[in-house]
């Protein structure tokens, strides 16, 4: 018995080709679709199909019941009721007093359909535009100082007495909301601290970083109390869900991951996304995660099945914010192209908000409708939620000392009450804004010339 020669897969993967490419080169070139008038016709008549297929329907509709008014309208006939069914029946069988009745009472009952269709055809009347409400416009009232690098997040406490700051020199700063005086330090993280989460039902605060930590701080003895191990490389957002004990994670190794805060098990990682997920944002209701990601899209996750929902690709570029609206159901995602808003649950595209041309990290909204988004280069856009009026621009000055290219803004948040906007920035400090007591409609009025083109009612 003769030893069968052994071959690597590369040659024998090129000697199957190259038989198929012997076996079949004599075929080549004989099929020529162009020349095929029968395949040509059909070719044209699927394209045109697949573009134009709701308008033949339309026409065809629309044919149907013209020649139905003709046929009620030019002939004589009577229906003979059977039932709930309505059966026409020619008028050479029915005597001449049935047809009066019966015509007349055709003409009111079968051509429904006709006047619907009719309707649909009907141009709509353009809708008319809300004028935006007037909002007071926002000054800086306090400026803080105290952390040694970049202010990277920001989260306000329930009881709205005090917020906590992240920043790149790895502490974690408790601040008194009223004076602004430094209350507290954590140590602990040993990179940039990127994201924070303060629970509303436990004395909780949840902190994660570059260093791909998530740590649960009980505020009560002001030390880590639970890991969570699994994000592959650098965690850059967390949001705690409002009604369940479920904690949501995000960061560069472009998955969501779902905690179970008292176990630390691991009971979901959301996968999908292809590049680093920038913002993270939870809900009662459905969705109830939303994420968007360098991919330059949102996704919309259920978070019992594990699955995402939905996914919103109108975005062009990274898209870093999300934010959601604490009294509609809609939600709003940021982007250099454009910030643009949705509604809840299918991700309907809502309207863009124009004309804030950098990167915009953040984004925070308040009960009032007031939207801000923060950008790269220092520049702070006040908006109108429900029309998406532009009303006013803050470029925020970096602090003595400071390079103008560390006037970026990485975070910001409206306290509990809707009246303080809290921003962390690039030249160390956190500034606190608030509406100008003096401002009034006269004295800044509302200068609105609507877009009709851009802009959809809701």
């Amino acid at each position: 018995m003769e030893e069968v020669q052994r071959h690597s897969v590369h040659t024998l993967v090129f000697r199957s080709l190259k038989r198929s490419h012997d076996f079949f080169v004599s075929n080549q070139s004989i099929l020529n679709l162009e020349a095929d008038e029968k395949t040509e016709k059909m070719r044209y008549s699927v394209k045109a199909r697949d573009s134009y297929g709701p308008i033949f329907d339309r026409v065809a509709a629309v044919e149907q019941e013209k020649k139905k008014a003709d046929y009620f309208g030019k002939s004589t006939e009577h229906t003979e009721s059977k039932g709930n069914e309505m059966a026409l029946v020619p008028s050479s069988q029915s005597n001449n007093n049935t047809n009066e009745s019966t015509s007349s009472s055709a003409l009111l009952s079968i051509p429904q359909s006709f006047s619907q269709s009719q309707q649909q055809l009907i141009p709509k009347k353009p809708s008319s535009i809300p004028k935006p409400k007037w909002h007071a416009p926002w000054k800086l009232y306090r400026v803080i100082s105290g952390h040694l690098g970049w202010v990277r997040c920001v989260a306000v406490e329930p009881g709205n007495e005090w917020f906590a700051t992240g920043a790149a020199d790895r502490v974690i700063k408790i601040w008194d909301l009223a004076s602004g005086k430094l209350k507290l330090s954590l140590t602990g993280h040993v990179s940039t601290v990127r994201g924070l989460a303060i629970s509303p039902r436990h004395p909780y605060l949840f902190s994660c970083g570059e260093d791909r930590q998530v740590k649960c701080w009980d505020l009560e003895y002001n030390k880590v109390v639970r890991h969570y191990h699994g994000h592959l490389s650098a965690v850059y957002s967390m949001s705690l869900h409002p009604t369940l004990d479920v904690l949501v994670t995000a960061g560069r190794d472009s998955t969501a991951r779902i905690w179970d805060m008292r176990t630390k098990a691991n009971i979901h990682t959301l996968c999908g996304h292809t590049n680093t997920i920038a913002s993270v944002v939870t809900q009662a209701a459905n969705p109830q995660i939303i994420t968007g990601s360098h991919d330059s899209t949102v996704r919309l996750w259920d978070l019992a099945a594990g699955k995402s929902m939905c996914t919103l690709t109108n975005h062009k570029k990274s898209v870093r914010g999300v934010v959601l609206h604490p009294t509609l159901y809609m939600f709003a995602s940021a982007s250099p192209d454009n910030i643009k808003q949705w509604r809840c649950p299918e991700g309907n595209f809502v309207q863009n908000l124009s004309g804030h041309n950098t990167i915009v990290n953040c984004m925070a909204v308040n009960s009032e409708g007031v939207l801000v988004s923060g950008g790269d280069n220092g520049s702070m856009h006040f908006w109108d939620w429900r029309t998406g009026y532009n009303f006013q621009r803050i470029q925020a000055s970096v602090q003595p000392g400071s390079m103008d290219s560390e006037a970026g803004i990485f975070s910001m948040i409206f306290d509990q009450s809707g009246s303080r906007l809290i921003t962390t920035e690039a030249d160390k400090t956190i500034k606190i804004y608030r509406e100008d007591d003096e401002a009034s409609e006269s004295s800044h009025p509302v200068n609105w010339k609507p877009d009709i083109i851009k802009r959809r009612k809701y």
